[in-house]
């Protein structure tokens, strides 16, 4: 039982870094009527975790490789429990928003460590146990953050959710203290500071535009100014990739079509399958009354479905059907079970948003356990950090820019909806619905005119969430197409990439991409 402690300590971190992601849904609207959030802030609260898990993911493996695996993970627990318990403390949504940032540092240096300290804690059939319960338990964290988000939320108060992390960092430090020894990767030049500053921007630039459009304006200077501040960014970082010595990422693996498919593909994943699930919880809570308990459980349909497709289905299928028809495939079902919940109207419940998930559940289930595998092996193994490590960002990335966008159509269709019933004061009307404020509309109005407001507020949520989906569907569909383009079934890198010519370094890095893309199925079902 002792060889397994440090398999524990990892899975602490891990399965509350994973939590993290799912279980700020369900608290949105108590979060919104407690701050007196607008839409905006709620995007950012969802937002500002995975864009800054996104760009830190590669450096942070980098520092890690430098200065020490388990060094690294320790302090990426510590700041995420300190950044915890501010966020719990949080008095207004600039504060909350500030430290879920914080959040994403000490959670981009825990996911950026995992899989190597595992490699390096077991061996042989030992690590292929590990990764089968390290994947089991992020399977676990897709389940369960909606429901603990649901139950702290309802029965304690929101700021419980992350109050909670505070012990098992606790818990978890001290464990791996304890008993996870230190590793290293291959030791490089230098950091590749450059690359991170211009990433970071455009991804932020991009971001805040698409968030902040509808207030500034579409067509204003300000927007378009931010915009053009993403592309300069954009090409600033794609010169210092081109010129660095140590580029956090390396562009000339976009020669390979396989792994420019695989990057498109995973990117375009994490947008179309998860993104909406914040709107769909302010629809479930703020207009169809439910508890968050209730709304938490609603989402179990993908959790469920994609766990069970990769962890049961998963190894079977690899076996008979190629890489680019699992992704491609896959992503395409995305996009069917997006567009199936479009079949959401006024007088729904929550019942019709079953199929389209459950749909997608089975194409988060296909698509996710050949991701990092196949970029690998398009690649190389020499390459197997970089590789796996671009994919976890286009993830995170397709995360952050999936909710951004998703919510400016999500905002346009229920500006649309509510100008078209002849409301007085349609804006205002519009931003209070989007901020959750849908109870607060129809107090306003009066009782003369509830079972009228009561129709607008539902006739626009289901506006929106239509637009949402639709623009879901695409992404899957985008993403779907370019990999069945692009990518192809590898002749001989995976073969070679074992054989002579890698160090110990290298081969540990194998060898844990290698068992990432075992479990990587269920750990990206905790997107969900």
């Amino acid at each position: 039982m002792r060889k397994w402690l440090p398999l524990i300590a990892v899975c602490l971190g891990t399965f509350m870094l994973l939590v993290d992601v799912t279980i700020v849904t369900v608290a949105l609207p108590d979060m919104a009527r407690n701050l007196n959030t607008t839409f905006a802030d709620l995007q950012w609260v969802m937002d500002v975790y995975a864009l800054v898990l996104a760009a830190l993911l590669l450096a942070a493996g980098s520092l890690g490789d430098r200065s020490g695996h388990r060094k690294l993970y320790v302090a990426g627990l510590v700041v995420f429990a300190g950044a915890s318990l501010a966020c719990g403390l949080a008095t207004s949504p600039g504060v909350l928003i500030a430290f879920r940032a914080v959040q994403g540092v000490g959670g981009a240096a825990m996911l950026a460590t995992t899989v190597a300290l595992i490699s390096h804690l077991y061996s042989g059939r030992d690590l292929g146990t590990a990764f089968g319960v390290w994947g089991a338990v992020s399977g676990a964290a897709a389940a369960a953050g909606p429901i603990m988000g649901g139950l702290l939320t309802q029965h304690l108060d929101w700021r419980w959710i992350f109050f909670v992390n505070l012990p098992i960092s606790v818990v978890a430090v001290a464990m791996t203290l304890r008993y996870v020894g230190e590793s290293r990767g291959e030791r490089r030049s230098g950091a590749d500071l450059p690359g991170l500053v211009t990433f970071t921007a455009a991804a932020g630039l991009a971001t805040y535009a698409l968030i902040k459009g509808n207030d500034y304006g579409w067509g204003s200077a300000r927007t378009i100014g931010v915009f053009a501040g993403a592309a300069v960014a954009l090409i600033a970082f794609i010169v210092a990739e081109l010129r660095g010595k140590t580029p956090m990422l390396d562009l000339g693996l976009f020669r390979k079509g396989t792994f420019t498919g695989v990057m498109i593909g995973a990117l375009m994943l994490s947008g179309a399958a998860f993104s909406y699930f914040a709107y769909e919880s302010l629809w479930l809570q703020s207009a169809r009354g439910m508890g968050p308990v209730t709304a938490g459980l609603c989402f179990l349909p993908m959790s469920c479905m994609s766990f069970l497709t990769a962890g049961l289905g998963g190894r079977l299928l690899q076996d008979r059907i190629s890489p680019r028809v699992m992704i491609g495939g896959g992503l395409l079902l995305i996009a069917a079970g997006s567009a199936a919940q479009m079949a959401v109207g006024a007088g729904s419940s929550w019942t019709v948003l079953v199929p389209g998930l459950a749909i997608s559940g089975v194409g988060v289930g296909m698509a996710t356990p050949s991701l990092v595998s196949t970029a690998v092996a398009a690649v190389g193994y020499q390459r197997a950090g970089m590789a796996s490590g671009a994919v976890n960002t286009a993830r995170q990335l397709g995360n952050a820019l999936g909710i951004a966008v998703l919510g400016v159509v999500f905002h346009a269709g229920l500006a649309s909806s509510v100008h078209g019933s002849g409301v007085a004061r349609p804006a205002a009307v519009t931003d209070a619905l989007a901020a959750g404020q849908a109870q607060g509309v129809l107090a306003a109005g009066g009782a003369d005119r509830r079972a009228g407001l009561e129709h607008v507020v539902h006739a626009a949520f289901a506006s929106g969430l239509r637009s949402a989906f639709l623009a879901a569907a695409v992404m899957g569909v985008v993403g779907g197409l370019a990999v069945l383009a692009l990518v192809r079934r590898p002749s001989g890198a995976q073969g070679g990439g074992h054989g002579a010519g890698s160090d110990g370094g290298q081969g540990q890095s194998a060898s844990a991409s290698a068992e990432w893309s075992g479990a990587d199925a269920v750990t990206i079902a905790a997107e969900a």
